[in-house]
């Protein structure tokens, strides 16, 4: 039986972690170096780290701060935002990164993920979506949740796994933030196409809403959050406790 992973996210702006709703009202956590070592530390299974305003800010993903966290960081870790070229793969992955996710900069160049997948491996390669609905259609966005691409996304999505992606993330502006539970209706449709690992992101609240997404959506591979963590919320050893309780198989340190 295939281990479900449990992702914690710190979203990075200006250097500290921040969260908001609905990707907007972004508020200060805390040092992602700091919540990173802690949460390697607590029973994450990996972790997800972004620079979300480099790609709307046009800019290089800051490496200081990403080589400082990977070296207190002991499970896999993929890290996004202002990437754009196969040389940002390059000095992303260099800086300690395991997995890179691209997003706007597939969006301006989709032959990206097909270059990095052959250098690196697919498994190098993680395709993130910011996806709502526009009219009843699943639309992809880009820069942070800025842009409507006009892009349908499950058509998206399945042409960026048939290009190289080897895993997904789909990440619902819709739930975001808001801890109501994950876009199951999303997820599953996601699932039915694209035959790669998909962490699902965006409306985690409650131990019950892990529960509930895994149970709902057996394909899933992985739940990502980050507020219920970053604010204590939900521990991780009591979420995987109690995924195990209700027959989900969880990686438990011992």
């Amino acid at each position: 039986m295939i281990t479900k992973r449990i992702i914690p996210c710190l979203d990075v702006r200006n250097g500290r972690v921040v969260k908001g709703k609905n990707f907007l009202g972004l508020n200060d956590v805390d040092s992602p170096v700091k919540l990173a070592a802690e949460y390697s530390a607590s029973g994450a299974d990996e972790l997800v780290f972004y620079d979300i305003t480099a790609s709307f800010e046009e800019r290089k993903l800051f490496a200081d701060i990403l080589k400082e966290a990977a070296s207190n960081v002991f499970i896999p870790l993929t890290v996004g935002g202002g990437i754009n070229t196969v040389d940002d793969f390059s000095r992303v992955l260099e800086s300690g990164a395991d997995k890179v996710s691209v997003n706007s900069g597939a969006i301006r160049n989709t032959s990206i993920i097909g270059e990095a997948a052959k250098k690196f491996g697919s498994q190098c390669v993680v395709l993130s979506a910011d996806i709502k609905r526009v009219d009843g259609v699943f639309r992809v966005f880009s820069k942070g949740g800025r842009e409507n691409t006009g892009m349908e996304a499950l058509s998206w999505l399945k042409n960026g796994v048939e290009s190289g992606a080897g895993e997904l993330v789909v990440n619902s502006i819709d739930t975001d933030g808001v801890r109501d539970g994950f876009d199951i209706e999303l997820l599953a449709k996601v699932c039915d196409i694209c035959k790669v690992p998909v962490i699902a992101s965006g409306g985690a609240g409650t131990i019950q809403h892990f529960v509930d997404l895994f149970m709902q959506v057996p394909e899933i591979d992985a739940g990502l959050a980050a507020s219920v963590f970053h604010f204590g919320d939900i521990k991780i050893s009591d979420l995987k406790k109690n995924l195990r309780e209700n027959g989900i198989n969880v990686r438990i340190d011992k």
